[in-house]
């Protein structure tokens, strides 16, 4: 009796035993790998937002748009992730998605730069209306270059120029042509072109057109209105500071810049009273410490006299063949002493990091100074400490995918620095940086672009969305005004969505 119980144990029992190993196995390493998943969405930079059941509900709606537009381009055979953004622009356009993003209010646009916000076929269409306005239709050289456009006196235009109405009525090709002068394209991801030097010709360009005042005031209008149509409700631009003319009264002094576009923001108030601007003084990093130092200078006797306009300093350029931020160290340290003298703060809102070496070291900078953002940040992920610092310093990067594609920094979106940061809780909003210079306007296309690639729910968008206007440079009760109006919009935005997509 015993030795068949003893067989009946080894025949039935030890399988038995076995499998209840297994199963405690198996449910061991579920729960190391539920652990770890969890502890990675704590990192995340958007782990504190909560979505209402609305917000869930257009969250589970646009995931499944996505899926469906992934298999739509997949069937087609569109090669969807190794495309550039010309290429797959007109695709974005013709999508729900982009629709969509189109009408979703997006707070603030924290990085673009002065010459790069409105659209270059009505930079065409309005420069053409002035007589005085020409255009240079000579090969390059060291003065001038083909399509660039300029104002001048009767009797005072410089050889090679043409009336630029006169070219456009006498050579009807000559528009596009001029247009593709001054639109940056990235035509093939596996193409060789120099686009530092590309992308500097098209402000080239336009450089001479907007300091002449009648045109400024219209370019900037035009722009703005473009941006509060878009949803957009604050903007700050790099700014670089140049003296306005006119041919009546000659050169206006350097504040005449603000006072006007002060007076521009009034006009498109009228129809979007929430519209606001702030103006980041801009130099550039190939400058030497000296010339800086006075650009600094300028910058606080300009942010004494107009605080509520004057946010910050920044030098922009390519990070590459400019000075490192290090190099103007003795010019940070006199920030303190400026400070005293006159009477305000200057926060720095530094390019660094737009690039893909390991070499530039612009991006250690930042978390030793008053730096609250930090423009673009691509190779922040190379460098683990400082990226812990900026992000228990609550720093916010500002990311422009689609610049970052356009000036060969990225190929497959898919694998954007970006990724890396927000998984490692890194604060960032989204921008254009020069949209018109990449042919195209509004946020919209970067939202779709980072939607898209980079697989963001709901959550994530809008965490993004109110970055922009927490991380602004709004003072505590512009924000405050701010951010109740962004509440408004988005629940409303929420609501009409939802009803759009039953």
């Amino acid at each position: 009796m015993k030795t068949k119980h003893f067989t009946y144990i080894l025949l039935f029992g030890f399988p038995l035993f076995g499998f209840q190993n297994k199963v405690a196995a198996q449910s061991t390493y579920e729960q190391k790998w539920t652990l770890l998943k969890q502890k990675n969405e704590a990192l995340a930079f958007d782990t504190g937002i909560k979505l209402s059941d609305a917000e869930t509900a257009l969250d589970k709606k646009l995931f499944q748009i996505r899926k469906q537009f992934l298999a739509d381009t997949e069937q087609q055979k569109i090669p969807l992730f190794n495309s550039s953004f010309n290429e797959l622009k007109p695709l974005i356009e013709r999508s729900q998605l982009f629709e969509i993003f189109q009408s979703m209010p997006k707070g603030g646009l924290l990085h673009t730069h002065s010459g790069g916000i409105t659209d270059v076929k009505w930079v065409i269409t309005a420069a053409r209306k002035y007589k005085e306005c020409y255009v240079y239709d000579q090969p390059d050289h060291d003065q001038f270059i083909f399509g660039q456009l300029a104002f001048f006196e009767a009797g005072k235009v410089p050889k090679g120029f043409v009336s630029l109405d006169k070219k456009l009525i006498s050579d009807a090709s000559f528009e596009k042509q001029l247009a593709e002068l001054l639109i940056l394209k990235r035509d093939n991801l596996c193409t060789y072109t120099n686009y530092w030097i590309e992308f500097e010709k098209r402000f080239k360009r336009i450089s001479l057109l907007l300091p002449y005042r009648p045109f400024f005031k219209e370019y900037y209008k035009k722009g703005f209105l473009d941006l509060a149509d878009n949803k957009v409700q604050h903007l700050e631009i790099r700014f670089i500071f140049d003296e306005l003319y006119d041919f009546q009264h000659g050169k206006y002094p350097l504040k005449t810049s603000v006072t006007d576009l002060q007076d521009v923001v009034k006009e498109v108030q009228k129809n979007h009273p929430e519209f606001s601007l702030k103006l980041i003084y801009s130099s550039f990093k190939f400058l030497d410490p000296q010339s800086v130092e006075k650009q600094l200078e300028t910058a606080f006797e300009l942010k004494k006299e107009l605080p509520n306009v004057i946010s910050g300093f920044d030098l922009v350029a390519d990070e590459a063949a400019g000075n490192s931020i290090y190099s103007f160290r003795e010019d940070w340290m006199k920030l303190d002493q400026l400070s005293k003298k006159y009477g305000v703060k200057m926060p720095l809102f530094l390019h660094a990091g737009e690039s893909n070496s390991v070499f530039n070291k612009n991006i250690l900078d930042i978390s030793s100074l008053d730096n609250p953002r930090i423009g673009h940040g691509l190779n922040l992920i190379y460098f683990p400490n400082t990226m812990e610092l900026i992000r228990k310093q609550n720093k916010l990067v500002e990311v422009s995918p689609i610049s970052n594609q356009v000036l060969g920094y990225v190929s497959d979106l898919r694998n954007h620095p970006a990724r890396g940061l927000l998984s490692n809780g890194i604060q960032c909003s989204i921008n254009s940086d020069d949209p018109s210079v990449y042919g195209y306007e509004g946020l919209g296309y970067d939202f779709w672009v980072a939607f898209v690639y980079w697989e963001l729910d709901l959550k994530a968008v809008k965490k993004l969305v109110f970055n922009s206007i927490n991380y602004s440079s709004l003072n505590e009760s512009e924000k405050k005004k701010a951010l109740i109006y962004l509440n408004g919009q988005w629940d409303d935005f929420i609501r009409k969505t939802n009803m759009k997509l039953k």
